[in-house]
């Protein structure tokens, strides 16, 4: 009877003579692979969205007066407002309306933080730009250039100047806040950005 042999179990032994190193700290410093930081897109809520663009209607609608001059030149001009006059008497109606929407607008938005950085600068660029649209009315009360004369030419160019700047900012300002983007307005971002 043929016997079997017991089979041994003994490990190879290492081909290597020497013992492994230890890893080279600089070395994995080096075959890393560098971590890339991805921004994500954030769009802006339709919330404060709204609440910027609603706040643009402030200097506009304070602003609209300088339009005076044009439309009385241009009737045809003033087509594109009509569907707005109905809001616009109304707003004009109520006492101290534009008083009291300043302020709403400055308390209760701009300086209100449980609200988004968005929403709040976009008020305070309207507040800032109402608030540049009175200083040349002040200018014309204190100076009053007369009915005629070189007075009255720059007064009418002024009012014309100032009506087409304000409905490009408004325009300007209410299509990119629909959009979700931040209006940069000439002089009253700058402005906007010290009193943030």
């Amino acid at each position: 009877m043929a016997s079997i042999p017991l089979l041994r179990f003994t490990p190879k032994s290492n081909p290597h003579p020497h013992p492994l190193k230890p890893i080279n700290p600089k070395f994995l410093q080096t075959r890393t692979r560098p971590v890339s930081i991805s921004a994500a897109y954030n769009p802006i809520p339709a919330t404060d969205r709204l609440i910027s663009a609603v706040a643009y209607f402030l200097p506009f609608f304070n602003g609209i007066q300088y339009g005076r001059f044009l439309f009385s030149q241009y009737p045809s001009l003033a087509i594109p407002f009509q569907p707005i006059l109905p809001i616009l008497s109304l707003y004009r109606s109520i006492p101290y309306a534009s008083f009291v929407t300043f302020f709403a607008l400055y308390l209760g938005i701009v300086r209100n933080e449980s609200l988004s950085r968005y929403a709040r600068f976009n008020a305070l660029q309207a507040v800032v730009l109402d608030v540049l649209l009175v200083l040349p009315m002040l200018i014309q009360r204190i100076f009053s250039p007369g009915q005629s004369g070189i007075g009255l030419k720059f007064t009418v160019w002024m009012h014309n100047g100032l009506f087409v700047f304000v409905v490009g900012c408004f325009v300007y300002g209410l299509v990119s806040c629909i959009l979700g983007k931040t209006p940069y307005l000439p002089f009253v971002t700058e402005a906007a950005n010290r009193q943030m």
